[in-house]
């Protein structure tokens, strides 16, 4: 593919939209049989784009909507999220969720873990999880910890593997939380729970297994980050979510998507992914991307590591013998 370009990932919003919208129909029909759908509403992209589609799925009155903060979310989270609800006018429920983080000891332990690391970090002190550059290192991705003191001093320390994992396991609290109370309304309403990974997320695990992960449907899993933004637009969603940076709005220093996970920006991540799923050279590929071949070469590599170390994500619990009258 010679004339490979970023233009594959344009799409037919409308025609795009029709599909998705047949697709939930069918599927709440005559596999979920459920009445209507729960969408947690984060004020990110995805979950807003998943919400205006199931809206026009479903119809406003069979939609409901969570908004799920916690201590370190973002300023704007909310002020997002609400208008998100506001413009498509459904039902949801508002529920800070620091109190039940606190219950099970998820900001204690990742304190615990944070001074691990950094030994003086306390109250006051602000901090997030950052990867090294795609193409340093030899092409590991090496994780750190960055700190803030409340002085606003910075501290970056490498992270071994034990307070890596309680850092991951301490933060997977919140994901975890917001699932289990969206089942609630879910089960209460005989509604469906809607995912909202983007291709790019579901493609390379990042999402939580049991939180983000869990759903019974993810309309827009086949979606390109950047066709997502293209459906935002012809859904008409607030202009300050469009334009809001991907973050994990996980930490309660500001973090974006890239630092934390994917190491390069979504379009370019985007156009790597599309151009390796569908056998481009890293020659023919490198233009489209702004990078050189050698580079392109990491990133589709890194693509098959990220696949590779997080299969178990997508893999249902194991069971040591088949059950044909289930599985078949």
């Amino acid at each position: 593919m010679n004339d490979f370009s970023g233009a594959v990932l344009k799409i037919d919003s409308e025609k795009e939209t029709v599909y998705i919208v047949e697709g939930i129909r069918s599927a709440m029909r005559n596999d979920l049989k459920r009445r209507g759908m729960v969408v947690g509403i984060s004020g990110g992209i995805d979950s807003s784009v998943t919400a205006a589609l199931a809206v026009k799925a479903l119809g406003k009155e069979r939609v409901f909507g969570l908004e799920l903060p916690e201590l370190h979310s973002a300023k704007e989270t909310i002020e997002l999220s609400s208008s998100v609800i506001k413009h498509l006018g459904i039902e949801s429920v508002r529920m800070d969720i620091t109190p039940a983080l606190q219950a099970v000891g998820a900001y204690r332990h990742y304190d615990d873990a944070v001074r691990m690391v950094i030994p003086d970090y306390c109250d006051g002190w602000k901090s997030k999880m950052v990867i090294s550059n795609i193409f340093d290192n030899k092409g590991f991705s090496l994780s750190s910890l960055v700190a803030q003191a409340p002085d606003g001093s910075i501290f970056k320390k490498r992270l071994t593997l034990k307070p890596y994992l309680e850092i991951v396991a301490a933060t997977n609290f919140k994901q975890r939380t917001r699932k289990m109370i969206e089942y609630y309304h879910a089960d209460r309403l005989n509604f469906a729970v809607a995912g909202t990974p983007n291709r790019l997320e579901y493609d390379q695990g990042f999402f939580v297994k049991l939180g983000d992960g869990a759903a019974d449907i993810k309309p827009i899993a086949h979606l390109y980050k950047s066709q997502v933004y293209q459906l935002a637009e012809y859904l008409g969603i607030p202009e300050k979510v469009q334009k809001r940076l991907p973050t994990t709005d996980t930490y309660s220093m500001l973090q974006g998507q890239e630092e934390f996970y994917f190491s390069l920006p979504y379009p370019i991540m985007d156009i790597c992914l599309y151009a390796k799923n569908h056998g481009v050279s890293p020659a023919a590929a490198a233009p489209s991307c702004g990078l050189s071949p050698e580079q392109v070469k990491r990133v589709y590599d890194d693509i098959d590591t990220k696949r590779s170390t997080t299969r178990y994500l997508h893999l249902k619990a194991i069971t040591l013998l088949e059950i044909p009258e289930i599985t078949g």
